[in-house]
Formats: structure tokens, sequence, C-alpha cells
């Protein structure tokens, strides 16, 4: 089956949603407990403009995944820095769709000025670690008790990536522009 791999569109929100709220019930990619709703979910897609896209997977006319880059930090500092979020489809885990949508996720992130991406998993998801690790991320370290899901403290792996070996010339780009 042909996956295809397209930015985001409004229409495809109700899908988004039903894959985010499926991460929250199924406990292994997020802290958050609420299911989110269409207002959440047209608010969140709005705040992905600009340098911060959100790519859908699709087969079959079906949206089986998506992969968001987020604001890392506030700072001015961390500009160059983004946060990853991937999402699949309970039916699509396991068969390689996240690894496309990260392949795409980080071209993009380099085409618009990222040279490294972080992301937070937990340290039981040996799913996607293993994905990342393949996609050359590392494991920085292990955030303990790092947030309570269903009355228990979780433990949070953060992993990273660079993304560009031309840090210096992106150092020299951000002096120049912030001067």
């Amino acid at each position: 089956m042909k996956t295809f791999i397209r930015e985001a569109k409004r229409s495809d929100l109700k899908s988004i949603q039903t894959i985010f709220n499926q991460g929250i019930e199924d406990r292994i990619a997020t802290l958050d407990t609420e299911l989110r709703d269409t207002f959440y979910m047209e608010e969140w897609l709005e705040k992905h403009s600009g340098r911060y896209k959100v790519i859908v997977a699709e087969e079959e006319d079906k949206i089986v995944g998506f992969a968001s880059l987020n604001p890392y930090s506030i700072r001015a500092a961390y500009n160059g820095v983004a946060d990853l979020s991937i999402y699949v489809s309970r039916e699509g885990r396991g068969k390689g769709i996240g690894g496309i949508l990260l392949d795409e996720i980080e071209r993009l992130a380099i085409n618009h000025d990222f040279y490294k991406i972080v992301l937070f998993t937990f340290p039981f998801n040996q799913l996607g670690q293993s994905l990342y690790r393949k996609k050359g991320y590392r494991e920085v370290g292990v955030f303990q008790k790092q947030g309570i899901l269903d009355g228990h403290f979780v433990d949070v792996m953060a992993m990273e990536k660079i993304l560009s070996e031309k840090i210096e010339s992106y150092v020299l780009r951000s002096q120049t522009i912030n001067t």
C-alpha cells in the first residue's frame, strides 16, 4: 500500500483528532489525559503555521498518522530547535508509517532553518525508541517521575538529533539576523 505524505489541511482535523485521542487513550505517547475536542484542534492547527508544520500520512484516502514540529522554547537562543510529535493510528502502528513521517518532517525542519529536533517519549515505548534510534536520535536522559498518569508517576526520556552538520554556518546566519 502506498503512503502519501503531505502538509495537513483543515479538512484533516477530524482524522488528526481521532489519532491524537487514540494516543491519549492508549497511554503510550503523551502525558495528556483529556481527549482533545474540535476547538482545541482548530487552535492547535492555527499555531502550526510558518516554520512549525503538521504533515499527515495518507493511505487510500485515509489519514493514518501525523507529525508536527512544535516550538521548543520561546527563548530566541532556541530558535533552531524544534520539538517533535508523531502519532500513528492504532491500525497503522508497526508498519513503517512513523519512519516515513519522520523522514519528511526532518526534511521540512531543515528547510525551515531548524538544526536540531528534540522529542520526549516514555521509556517503555520501545517501538518508538527503536524507530528514533534507527533514524539517528540519541538518548539524552530520563526525567524521573516527570508526570503523573493514571495515579502513578511516569518517567519521560528525552532524545535528540542534530539535523545539520553545518551548525557553525547556522550560528553565523543567526548572528547576522539578530544584529
